[in-house]
Parts: C-alpha cells; sequence; structure tokens
C-alpha cells in the first residue's frame, strides 16, 4: 500500500514500517479493501498526514474512525468531502466555534482541509471503517499505529495544542507530555454527548488560540 504522507514524517513512518505489528496491519487493510467497501479511498488513509506537515504543526485532534456512509470521509477526521451532508458531530463543533467567536456565520461545507494547512491534525485513531458498519476496524492494530504517532508528537515537538474530545480520546492522551504540551478535554461533540451537557461551552478554540498567540505563533482561522 502507498503511504501517501509528507516528507516531514518519513523518520515516524519509516520505524513504523518496520515493525511485525504494522506489516500485518497493511496486510489486513489490503484484504479488507479488496473484500469489503471500505472509507477513505485507499490513497486518502494517510490523508492527516499529506495535508498537515510536522513542521507546521500547531493542534491535533483525535477523532474516533471514518465516516461509514458513500462518498463522506476523506481521510481527515470530523471532515467529509465538500458537497457531503454536514454530519451532526460537526454541526456541534461548528455551532460551538460561532458560539466563542459571536459569530453567526455557518460554512455550507463540513471539509476541514483549510484546518489542517493550517497546521491542524486531523487524526483518527482508527484510520479504516467498512460502509455502513462504525468503529468496525477497531480489531485491526490502528490504535497502535495512532499511539505511536502521538507519543512521536509528544517527543518530537513543543508547544503543540491537543484537544481530546470524548473518552477514548482521553486514553490517547497518556502519551503526551504534558510539560511540553497543551492538552484541552471535553465531551464528544456527538449530538448524545452535547445534548448531556458535555461539549457546548468547552472554549478549546479560543484557548488554543489564545496558547499559540502567546508563543507568537499564528493563530488558526476557525
Amino acid at each position: 500500500m502507498e503511504l501517501n504522507a509528507h516528507s516531514s514524517w518519513t523518520t515516524l513512518f519509516e520505524a513504523e514500517k518496520s515493525k511485525e505489528y504494522f506489516k500485518n496491519l497493511m496486510i489486513q487493510v489490503d484484504e479488507e479493501y479488496s473484500n469489503f467497501i471500505c472509507f477513505p479511498e485507499k490513497q486518502l488513509i494517510f490523508n492527516a498526514f499529506n495535508s498537515c506537515a510536522l513542521d507546521d504543526l500547531k493542534v491535533v485532534i483525535i477523532g474516533q474512525d471514518p465516516y461509514h456512509g458513500e462518498g463522506e470521509a476523506n481521510g481527515l477526521c470530523f471532515s467529509v468531502n465538500d458537497g457531503v451532508k454536514i454530519p451532526p458531530s460537526l454541526k456541534n463543533i461548528f455551532t460551538e466555534i460561532n458560539s466563542e467567536y459571536d459569530r453567526v456565520f455557518f460554512p455550507t461545507s463540513g471539509n476541514l482541509e483549510a484546518w489542517a494547512k493550517q497546521g491542524v491534525l486531523l487524526l483518527n485513531a482508527s484510520l479504516t471503517v467498512r460502509k455502513d458498519l462504525a468503529n468496525s476496524h477497531k480489531h485491526l492494530k490502528w490504535n497502535v499505529f495512532t499511539d505511536a504517532v502521538i507519543e512521536y508528537i509528544s517527543n518530537n515537538t513543543e508547544n503543540v495544542v491537543f484537544l481530546l474530545w470524548g473518552s477514548f480520546a482521553h486514553k490517547k492522551g497518556l502519551k503526551i507530555n504534558r510539560e511540553k504540551h497543551l492538552v484541552l478535554e471535553t465531551g464528544h461533540p456527538s449530538p448524545l454527548s452535547a445534548n448531556r451537557g458535555f461539549w457546548f461551552g468547552n472554549n478549546h478554540f479560543i484557548k488554543t488560540n489564545d496558547y499559540l498567540k502567546s508563543l507568537g505563533k499564528e493563530e488558526i482561522n476557525w
């Protein structure tokens, strides 16, 4: 399988590619895509690493797994292709941003590539999924890979903001050195969590930009 990733991630990918779990993972992913309809499209599996260079990294957002509907997933967590109806979780993300910045603009597209190009790594814990079956690839060793990614970022960069939304993302936070990085945790933006009061009012987007500004870095245009 071709690993489409920006060259700044080469050291990470070379280290993981040499490990037995990763070799087996790639074989299993190939088998899944051969025998079932899976998302995202194969060339977009590692799109998060192609859209955001390690050298530009400012923020990491961790999702669970790709959207499992036809034509939705584009390899970036919470993001969908242009022309696709904005999913409920992303609607809640946009609503929170509007609330924080006191604005009424609501995006017509759920494509978050513009965030990625500003240094936001939109990383799913599992990078693939079967059509219409949420979390169907949780048995694959994607978690080992994405844990390695988080640990690599934690060890090899400084002052990155990690946005951990939901309990599965909080568990991912165990790999992060909190003395070097800012970690913000809250509930998941899904309607189930948000409607129970675990999402809205978290101020993560303003807090992220305040932190970046304090370091003299350019803020993210959410």
